[in-house]
C-alpha cells in the first residue's frame, strides 16, 4: 500500500457539489490528509501497518504524531498512486488493485485508525471527488508498506 500524507490546517472532500467529509481542526492545530493507493498483493495486515504509520508518524508541531495530539485524519482512496509512467505519455494503471480488492483494504485502514482512537473522515470510494485542503509547511510525505 502507498499513501501520500499531508499535514493540513483544513481539509474537505466533496462529491457532486456536496461536502461528504470535512476535518474539524481548531485554530493553530493540524490534521492529516491521507491519499491511499492499493496494489494487488496488499492484505489486511498491510492496511493495519499503514494505518499505524499514519497515526504515529511524528510530522505535526513539536515532532508530535496525530496519536499524540488527537489530530483528525481525512482518508481518500486514490488508485492513481500506482500509476506507471515509465513508457510514453499515458499512465498505466496495471499495478493498482481492482476496486473489489482495494475498497475493503481502504476500509480496513479507516477501521484501524478509528480503533486507535482517530477521528476519521472519508471520501467515497470510486467517486469523482474534489479534495480541498490547506497543506501547512508544506509537509507532504510518501509512505509505503
Amino acid at each position: 500500500m502507498r499513501a501520500v500524507l499531508q499535514r493540513v490546517t483544513s481539509a474537505s472532500v466533496s462529491v457532486d457539489g456536496q461536502v461528504i467529509g470535512e476535518l474539524t481542526i481548531p485554530a493553530g492545530a493540524h490534521g492529516l490528509v491521507a491519499l491511499i493507493g492499493v496494489t494487488h498483493d496488499d492484505t489486511p495486515d498491510t492496511a493495519a501497518k499503514l494505518a499505524d504509520k499514519i497515526w504515529r508518524l511524528r510530522i505535526l508541531a513539536g515532532e508530535k504524531s496525530a496519536a499524540d495530539l488527537g489530530a483528525p485524519v481525512l482518508v481518500i482512496s486514490q488508485f492513481t498512486l500506482y500509476a506507471n509512467t515509465d513508457k510514453g505519455r499515458r499512465p498505466s494503471w496495471n499495478a493498482a488493485a481492482p476496486g473489489s480488492v482495494a475498497e475493503p483494504l481502504v476500509d480496513a485502514v479507516v477501521a484501524a485508525l478509528k480503533a486507535s482512537g482517530a477521528q476519521v473522515e472519508t471520501g467515497r470510494f470510486g467517486a469523482s471527488m474534489q479534495v480541498s485542503l490547506v497543506n501547512d509547511g508544506p509537509v507532504t510525505i510518501e509512505l509505503e508498506v
